[in-house]
């Protein structure tokens, strides 16, 4: 049976949901709405048998590759990851409102990428659903005022767009990015060279063209998508990664130089992308480590999910 991708499991309401949730949050407060949140969180757990056996899963596959570092899976450890999901929701909210600010938030920048921010050339950010990017995008608008790209593939950028104008934003901007055609890249390429920067994240496979490659995460084989090491080699920019956590009530940002440049010789592009997305992986581990319930792709990210004992 062909598995539902997860762009059609999660878009059909996922602007609506966030519109409700922003006019419940405004109209009873946080704390009044905790209690809402915890049923529709319950709800999700008890009903979503399919995002309950993939977050069981990862738990699984992290605390053998980490070596016990991180908790066994249990059914309570389940539903805390699905309560840190909705906490991220909350937040994201908050931090548009101007509920957390850059004094709320530690910075990790051993590269010293922020005095890089406002350069003649934009780069490149790569993330992933670890912790809470929405932190970073809103600082970028509410703190450092740096325009930003956000290149996504959900077909509804247009609505999000709508709704980050509703709460302010006028630096951030999503880019549907279905395929890296010529009008993209000429696009993308003009906007680094006006000093913008470009994010995405590293850890999902887009629901049409996609090229992607099988690289080890969690001592098993994944799928993870080519295209921010194509576009970044393309572009010729270099390529750091990005991760916000959040630990004891504070988030953390990290700001990681990856890549100066990405360069390949004919025929050896495949083997290149291959090398850097198992970086890539390598480090993605590490900080789910740091912050393993924040891990935030409720669907089977590997290829087979036999092996979960959910």
């Amino acid at each position: 049976m062909n598995q539902q991708h997860w762009a059609e499991q999660q878009e059909r309401g996922s602007f609506w949901l966030m519109k409700l949730t922003a006019a419940l949050l405004r109209l009873l407060g946080r704390r009044a709405l905790s209690p809402l949140i915890h049923l529709i969180v319950g709800y999700f757990f008890l009903f979503g048998r399919r995002a309950r056996r993939s977050a069981w899963q990862y738990q699984q596959r992290l605390q053998q590759w980490s070596g016990g570092q991180t908790a066994r899976p249990s059914h309570w450890q389940v539903f805390r990851q699905f309560m840190a999901f909705a906490d991220a929701l909350l937040d994201k909210l908050d931090v548009w409102h101007g509920k957390l600010s850059l004094a709320d938030i530690d910075i990790d920048d051993p590269g010293q990428l922020r005095r890089q921010l406002r350069g003649e050339r934009g780069q490149m950010l790569v993330g992933a659903h670890l912790g809470n990017l929405e932190v970073c995008r809103a600082l970028a608008e509410l703190g450092e005022q740096v325009p930003m790209n956000v290149l996504v593939h959900t077909r509804h950028a247009e609505r999000f767009n709508r709704l980050l104008g509703e709460a302010g934003a006028n630096n951030v901007r999503l880019i549907q990015v279905s395929e890296l055609d010529p009008a993209i890249m000429l696009q993308l390429a003009e906007r680094l060279e006006h000093g913008e920067w470009l994010a995405i994240a590293g850890d999902r496979v887009p629901l049409h063209g996609a090229r992607t490659v099988e690289v080890d995460f969690l001592g098993h084989r994944a799928a993870f998508p080519q295209g921010p090491w194509l576009l970044a080699g393309m572009l010729e920019c270099p390529i750091n990664l990005l991760f916000c956590l959040k630990h004891q009530g504070r988030y953390r940002i990290t700001l990681e130089p990856f890549a100066e440049r990405l360069q390949w010789r004919r025929g050896q592009r495949d083997q290149l992308i291959a090398e850097w997305t198992t970086r890539y992986a390598e480090r993605l581990g590490h900080y789910c480590t740091q912050a393993p319930l924040q891990w935030f792709n409720f669907y089977p990210f590997w290829k087979t999910d036999d092996d979960a004992s959910a």
